[in-house]
């Protein structure tokens, strides 16, 4: 059976894809560029259209509605737009909804519609459909329904930090482990805003292209990624909501928009990766520090600065014509890039999490908070409370001091050998065993020989 803290979880969980889904939605009309005449339009046409919703059923929103999200959001930021719990306490009993999840896991085949029949069948009464498709949705148990987006075709982005576009590339063998490199290009210039290899492709590592990318070539208003595991990561919705970035992931299956990044990426394969290697088969990258320090010096000097055959000027060129980029504060893009995790204070003022156990605020026992850290740092964590600061999280008892997927650059040193041959430790035991007692072996050996030379 859910426990109480598990529902909450999950009601956190669900009210924070709400905020997400209608951030998205009230995105564009918000930007304060446009006209009231203009925002008015945008957010008729999206009144008038039908939107999947945040999990995955069509739904339809109306104007006064996304005036109030948009009225919000200016005022309160990304936080105000998440909905209140207690709008979204189920009526259906937790025992019902559980039976629901075990018909459905023990034959994945029942639809919510079969689920429901039977329980109807079985107890006399059911939960209506909707609501046990909802249920099963929330478990990943339905299975997802593909959400509109933007495709962006063949077409080119007006002027710099309208569009930026990211993706990865396998990189070659260093220090024994494969290497991969995020990149990320401004569509109208082609100039690679943010590049780094790691030794994994995932959320830190993007993470790591993206950050200095946004500190040092500013905001940009739209960011279009695939589909991979790094880039559908919560963190990633998170940082994108908290800066005012749009993020669009291409539809699976359906490549147009992406030409450009994939064509940078052959670029980096023909013009970068060929050259790693000298014709005797020694690397020119010996470790990560070095690989990403020649990568950024033929970024910089080289690809940077050759002319580009369809735009005619270079990345770089085309890059500076822009008008100056929004950069971001850098109180705002650590708050963006820290990670958010929702626990409810147990009745000893303490909440976990990843196995550490944390004291916090008296006050805020049975509450449900929020926990704001630094995937590197588990040690200093923020406590908010709908968005409230709340002070910090007292480490009381410390076993991980990292995020599982915060996982360290350096490859592991093999530890150095013990120098302990135990094969000849027992041989020499034996030995000394043997020099202490009579050795009838050797004795009837010698007899042996003996009787032999008297016979001759």
């Amino acid at each position: 059976m859910t426990s109480a803290n598990d529902e909450v979880r999950v009601r956190a969980e669900r009210a924070q894809k709400v905020a997400l889904w209608r951030y998205q939605l009230i995105r564009d009309p918000a930007d304060p560029a446009y006209s009231i005449r203009q925002r008015g339009r945008m957010v008729r046409e999206i009144a008038d259209k039908e939107h999947a919703g945040p999990f995955g059923k069509p739904v339809r929103v109306s104007r006064q509605s996304l005036d109030r999200w948009i009225a919000a959001w200016r005022r309160g930021g990304f936080d105000a737009l998440v909905p209140s719990l207690r709008n979204m306490q189920p009526r259906t009993p937790a025992e019902i909804l559980d039976m629901a999840a075990a018909l459905k896991r023990e034959n994945p085949g029942r639809t919510a519609a079969q689920v429901t029949r039977i329980l109807r069948q079985h107890l006399g009464w059911a939960p209506s459909e909707s609501t046990v498709l909802r249920h099963l949705t929330r478990l990943d148990l339905a299975g997802p329904k593909a959400s509109p987006v933007t495709v962006f075709g063949r077409f080119e982005a007006e002027h710099p930090n309208a569009l930026w576009s990211s993706d990865a590339l396998h990189g070659p063998v260093v220090e024994g482990r494969k290497t991969y490199l995020f990149a990320v290009i401004d569509d109208h210039s082609r100039l690679l805003t943010g590049y780094r290899f790691g030794y994994a492709e995932d959320t830190v590592r993007l993470a790591a292209a993206l950050r200095p990318a946004l500190a040092a070539r500013g905001v940009p208003h739209s960011l279009y990624v695939d589909n991979g595991s790094a880039f559908i990561d919560s963190w990633l919705l998170r940082a994108c909501a908290k800066l005012g970035i749009k993020l669009v992931h291409s539809t699976p299956g359906r490549p147009q928009g992406r030409g450009k990044i994939e064509r940078v990426l052959r670029t980096v394969r023909d013009q970068f990766l060929v050259e790693l290697s000298t014709p005797e088969g020694q690397a020119l990258a010996p470790d990560l520090l070095s690989l990403n320090r020649l990568f950024a010096a033929w970024c910089e000097t080289v690809y940077h600065r050759a002319v580009h055959s369809e735009t005619g000027q270079t990345p770089l060129q085309r890059w500076e014509a822009g008008d100056p980029p929004k950069i971001p504060g850098t109180a705002d893009l650590r708050e963006a890039f820290l990670w958010e995790q929702t626990r409810t204070v147990t009745k000893t003022a303490t909440v976990s999490l990843h196995g550490n156990i944390y004291q916090v605020d008296g006050g805020l026992v049975g509450r449900k908070v929020e926990l704001v850290f630094d995937p590197f740092d588990l040690t200093t964590i923020e406590v908010r409370l709908r968005g409230k600061p709340m002070g910090l999280a007292i480490p009381h008892r410390i076993g991980r001091h990292a995020h599982p997927k915060a996982k360290p650059e350096q490859p592991q040193q093999d530890p150095p050998p013990s120098g302990i041959d135990y094969l000849r430790i027992i041989d020499a035991a034996h030995q000394a065993e043997l020099a202490g007692r009579v050795n009838y072996s050797a004795l009837s050996e010698t007899t042996a020989t003996a009787e032999q030379d008297k016979g001759q």
